[in-house]
């Protein structure tokens, strides 16, 4: 037994990351991968040109002796090395989805993905806020008002505390004093803070604001985006070293009350104060035990559901979602569910997810080789079309991208009707019909829909044919103009019930719709979130008064070329609208088909390597 004790205490988690120029990324791989593997390693390595970002669990030798091997290395001088001893993982499902169970070495764009704009330039982590130690960010909490920490000639500037971490770490955990206002974003993932402070930086502005994070990595690109805000920014700090060396230095907790998340399979670490700060999502009774994993039916984020509210079968529901509308009855529509909650029926088709998919977006990837979870996007087919024969055109597409999507479709709000063109005859260099024809029986034809119709539209359901008034027009798209206000609220609905989606993909008339709501962003914050948009055969629809590059949204246009034979919507309308968006965050992929959407190389590799920007 004295043995056993031995060897539990004998195992240890790792924690380290360094901002630092890195030479030759294949050849610190091939280090880690030898060195890891060796003293039989397991966890997460990410490397990037800027970087390391390493959490890993072994034997403390074995640790010992890998920090000795890193240390050697000057690039690594300076760094914090967080040591902490803990009992040996087992392989059950909280070590599998933290990576304990195996060895994972990546090389990635980013250590942590601060926005969700891809795209965009990173923040420079050499300006970042300044370090401040255990001792010195808690003799700042303990002495607040007796003096500032910078020099300032602004009397009335206050200290606040700035919380980097995601709502399922904070539940738990986190700095609180009377003097001072803890400000928590309260946000799914650490990539949507950038748009949290870019919507509070009044809160921020003219502060002297203390930021703080698991082990401190998060802080240093969040404070460096903060500071480059410029005036009223300026005095930023952060926790060097984050809660775990806060909590190290104040075994009692300090400031800090409840417990630390940690991404490992110990999932959280407490002081010996046992106070405890969460509550179960269900009864409010106090609670903090994540190893249940329990999650939100429709994010997929952490809840925490106390022993006494767990069944067998329930289904939860986050607080955030919550605040969108969500409801158990909401559950997301799949294929063959005839269900009707919004304000008409509504067919939507999700394309199958493997049935071993986990939705874990606050963990990096699990073990090097597909995402922890898919990408959803809604699709917005083009005029005269709905949600299934969309879903057929672009099986194609569904097939090649099945590993890192989920597709789901949905039908437009405006019931158009159907339309058939005569058969004609030259007969005296006239033409005439040849005779009175039949339309084909309605039972066999399927109901279609629009995101915009035209302004004299008899607004007639599909329960009849029409004649067409003339021959086939390929600007038609041009006259129609109305019925947006009806569609947004439409879409609305959409994202409430079936969301959240990472992205809209739009077809033609489906694209002119999906750039609209891409220009109100800004007004419909909240209502619907998404992070890019692909526009395939698009165009242009009352965004007259928009200029070039004026929407900053990340974005895949894709289209036919001068060459093409694309008969409905002219490739100048297309680039039109790809010139809307700024530069710096759109990607253009030009192709010599008609209208549709390509599958083949090289075109399906780059719709591909937009997408796997945002896993």
């Amino acid at each position: 037994m004295a043995d056993d004790n031995k060897e539990e205490v004998e195992y240890g988690v790792l924690l380290y990351y360094k901002y630092t120029s890195i030479p030759d990324v294949d050849s610190l791989f091939t280090f880690y991968d030898s060195n890891c593997r060796c003293l039989e390693l397991l966890g997460r390595v990410r490397l990037s040109p800027s970087g390391v970002n390493v959490t890993v669990g072994g034997k403390l030798s074995a640790l010992e002796k890998h920090i000795a091997a890193v240390r050697s290395n000057s690039l690594f001088e300076g760094t914090d090395f967080k040591l902490a001893s803990c009992h040996e993982p087992l392989n059950d499902k909280v070590a599998r989805e933290c990576g304990f169970t195996s060895l994972s070495i990546r090389v990635v764009k980013e250590l942590v993905t601060f926005s969700s704009h891809p795209l965009l330039k990173s923040p420079d982590v050499s300006k970042a806020g300044r370090h401040l130690s255990a001792a010195e960010f808690h003799s700042v909490l303990e002495n607040v008002g007796k003096f500032p920490l910078e020099k300032t000639t602004d009397d009335q500037q206050r200290v606040v505390l700035l919380d980097a971490r995601n709502l399922y770490e904070t539940r738990i955990g986190k700095f609180q004093t009377s003097n001072v206002r803890t400000l928590d974003p309260e946000i799914r993932q650490y990539s949507d803070l950038h748009a949290w402070i870019d919507n509070n930086s009044e809160q921020l502005r003219g502060n002297q604001i203390l930021m703080y994070c698991t082990g401190g990595i998060r802080c240093e690109m969040a404070s460096a985006y903060i500071r480059s805000k410029g005036d009223g920014f300026e005095n930023v700090f952060q926790l060097y070293g984050g809660i775990q060396r806060y909590l190290e230095q104040f075994p009692d907790g300090g400031f800090f009350k409840g417990k630390n998340f940690v991404f490992d399979h110990r999932v959280s670490v407490g002081s010996s104060d046992a106070n405890v700060m969460g509550t179960c999502l269900l009864c409010c009774s106090s609670f903090d035990d994540y190893l249940s994993r329990n999650r939100c039916i429709y994010c997929r984020m952490l809840v925490l559901v106390c022993d006494s509210c767990q069944k067998k079968g329930s289904q939860y529901i986050c607080e955030l979602c919550q605040k969108n509308g969500k409801s158990v009855q909401q559950v997301p529509l799949i294929e063959g569910d005839e269900s009707e909650e919004l304000s008409r029926p509504m067919e939507t088709e999700a394309v199958a997810t493997s049935v071993s998919t986990k939705f874990l977006p606050q963990l990096p990837w699990g073990n090097g080789t597909r995402p922890t979870r898919k990408l959803r996007i809604l699709c917005l087919h083009g005029f005269r079309q709905n949600a299934s024969g969309f879903k057929g055109r672009t099986a194609s597409l569904a097939k090649k991208l099945k590993n890192i999507v989920e597709l789901t479709f949905v039908d437009a709000p405006h019931e158009v009707p159907f339309i058939y063109q005569p058969i004609l005859a030259e007969q005296n260099n006239c033409e005439l019909p040849l005779a009175p024809q039949r339309p084909p029986p309605l039972k066999s034809c399927s109901r279609k829909f629009a995101w915009f119709i035209s302004p004299n539209s008899s607004q007639k359901n599909g329960s009849n044919w029409e004649m067409a008034d003339g021959p086939f027009d390929p600007l038609q798209y041009q006259q129609q103009t109305d019925g947006y206000d009806a569609s947004l609220a439409y879409l609305k609905n959409v994202f409430s019930q079936l969301g959240p989606f990472d992205g809209i993909l739009g077809f033609s008339q489906g694209a002119a719709m999906a750039a609209l709501v891409c220009a109100q962003q800004k007004e419909l914050r909240g209502q619907m979130d998404f992070r890019f948009v692909i526009f395939c055969s698009g165009f242009a629809l009352r965004l007259a008064d928009k200029e070039e590059g004026s929407i900053n949204w990340p974005s895949l246009h894709v289209f036919g070329n001068d060459q093409g034979n694309d008969r409905q919507i002219d490739s100048k309308a297309s680039r039109k609208l790809a010139s809307l968006f700024d530069d710096g965050c759109s990607v253009i992929v030009e192709h010599e088909f008609g209208h549709i959407i390509p599958t083949r190389s090289p075109y399906i590799d780059e719709i591909k390597n937009f997408l796997h920007r945002f896993l």
